[in-house]
Parts: C-alpha cells; structure tokens; sequence
C-alpha cells in the first residue's frame, strides 16, 4: 500500500502479463549489455584480463537479448511495450556507470554482483508468473546464466591479488550485508545529517538558547527519519534485487537518518550556550568526515570527491544555518 502512495507511476511486477514480462526482460538485457561494455572500456588500460570477462559478459547479455527477442515475436509479434525497470516497482536503480571518471576493480565486482543478483532474481520471480511452458523454460536458463555471471564477478579480482588478499575477500554475505545495511544507513546518515544542519544553528544563533534549540533538532531529526524509513522500505520489496528485507532496510535508513540528526541537537542539552554549541561542531566535522569516509571505503567513492560532496556541502549548510539565526 505505501509503495503505490509513494510510487504510483509504476507498476507493481505481480501486474504484469507474459508480453510485458518479456518486453522488460529484452529493455534490462540490453541495457545492461551496455553497462558492461562501459565497464570494460574504462577498465581496459589498467586490467585488461578483467575487461575482457566484462566483454564476455556484454556479449553474452546480447545473446539473452537475442533468445527472448526470437520468442516474443513468436508469441506476440514484432511490437515491444516500451517497459523498462524505472516503470516498475521493486527493482534497483543503475548507477549511471558512464559518470565514473576511474572505476575501480571494487567498484566493477560489487556493481557486478548487484547487477546479476537483481537480474537472476527477476527471471527466477518472472518464470512463476508465467503458465507458458516454454516461456517459463526459458526464463529458468537465463536465471540459471545470471547466477554464473555472479559467480565470475567474485572472481574479477583474484588474478589481481595475493594469497594473502585473496583470504580477505569480501563473500557474499558481505556483499548482501552491503545492499541491505551499509547503502541504506549510508542514504540516511547523509540525510540527517545534512537536512538537520541549517535548522538545528539557525535555531541556535537566533534564540541563543539550549532548550529551544533542542526542541528543534530533536523533532527534526525523528521527522525526517520517519519519512526515510517509509520510503526505502516501500521502494523495494527485495524480491527483485536481493536487498533482502524491506523493513531491515528501512529502519537502518530510519535511525540512521535520526542519528545524522540527533548527533548534533543532543549537545544542546548542555545548558552553556557556547560549550553546547562548540560541541555540536566538532560533532558536525566528525559527522561529515565519517560521511566521506563511509562512502570511500564501502561504496568505492574517490575520498577527495566524496570529501569535496560531503565536508564541504555539509560546511556550506551548517554555515548557512548560522547567518540565518544571525539575521
């Protein structure tokens, strides 16, 4: 119910029938074709051997494409529903790959690992919904396809690597610990933390007092985790793209949105202005540090972008909070 309040210009995938099925299934091949053919030209100078599995795989998803394409004119002729995954409900937005000055071999294999899971689960849900035998026989293979794809994405780095790295290699459970706790918490302490900046000061320069600025802080901080919380649980169902459960997903945006918050509005329980004041700072630059440092060490962002998007945005906020408490 909360996903078609917050979504409702897409479809949810248990309304679609054999013809949109297979039109979405032939619109996500190609596109991801693409994804990885990008994948391996920026990889290509600097890792080679990894490239051309990527090339492979490009190559391989052309196939796909090609196999369900021979079916659907068979069964509906040469007219495609212009479907894509954006329409419909449960699936996992693509990073617009093409955006990445440098991809990293992290980057590739958990992109990878994301890409395949969600793909492998799609085919896997498509094929129950079908009664058409061969239909349902040839979305099993494809889903059968993808799990190896997954499986050669936990490979991309091995030739790369030591003994010894090789027995730090992140499984998959990290990686589905990833998808369902760290991008969400990530979504939500950038949220409370940032959108809690400029409300939080402006109270506090203008009323020059603890109590109040409290009182402001902490309902903005349980308000915005509220709404977070909702909508990422409402976005995806899982099912689709292997994020695991909804409302694990959800309450680690929810409180993480609120401790973004809260981690600078608690100081203001102090009853000195300034000390209280002194402290949410150094709360702030130790917030927006860690920020930057989450989002380099778990989501492959370079640290001087991520520091350039996060520290210096976040500055920009906090002080624009304390001129409009100041005016």
């Amino acid at each position: 119910m909360f996903s078609r309040l917050l979504f409702p210009n897409q479809r949810d995938f248990a309304s679609l029938d054999g013809r949109e099925i297979l039109s979405l299934a032939i619109s996500a091949e190609e596109e991801d074709g693409r994804i990885y053919a990008e994948m391996a030209a920026q990889l290509r100078d600097r890792y080679p051997a990894t490239a051309a599995v990527l090339d492979g795989m490009a190559e391989e998803e052309g196939t796909h494409r090609g196999r369900l394409l021979a079916l659907y004119r068979i069964r509906y002729g040469d007219h495609l529903v212009p479907i894509r995954r954006d329409d419909v409900r449960g699936f996992l937005r693509r990073r617009p790959i093409w955006l990445a000055r440098q991809l990293s071999l992290e980057a590739a294999r958990q992109l990878v690992f994301e890409m395949e899971e969600s793909a492998g689960r799609f085919y896997t849900e498509a094929a129950k919904s079908t009664t058409d035998a061969e239909v349902r026989k040839l979305l099993g293979d494809l889903a059968l396809a993808e799990s190896r794809h997954r499986e050669a994405a936990l490979r991309l780095e091995a030739e790369h690597l030591g003994s010894d790295a090789r027995g730090k290699e992140k499984d998959v459970a990290h990686r589905e610990f990833v998808l369902t706790y760290v991008q969400p918490g990530l979504a939500g302490l950038m949220d409370g933390s940032v959108s809690t900046l400029a409300p939080v000061f402006a109270a506090a320069f203008a009323t020059g007092n603890t109590w109040e600025t409290f009182l402001v802080g902490l309902p903005a901080s349980v308000g915005a985790g509220i709404p977070m919380g909702f909508t990422e649980a409402a976005a995806d169902h899982g099912r689709l793209t292997g994020r695991r459960s909804p409302v694990k997903r959800g309450l680690a945006t929810g409180i993480m949105t609120m401790l973004g918050g809260l981690g600078h509005a608690l100081p203001y329980l102090i009853h000195d202005f300034w000390v209280a004041t002194g402290v949410a700072a150094v709360v702030v630059i130790f917030e927006l540090w860690a920020i930057a440092f989450i989002q380099n060490r778990w989501m492959q962002t370079p640290f001087w972008r991520a520091v350039l998007q996060v520290v210096l945005g976040g500055s920009l906020v906090f002080a624009a909070g304390i001129l409009i408490g100041n005016a």
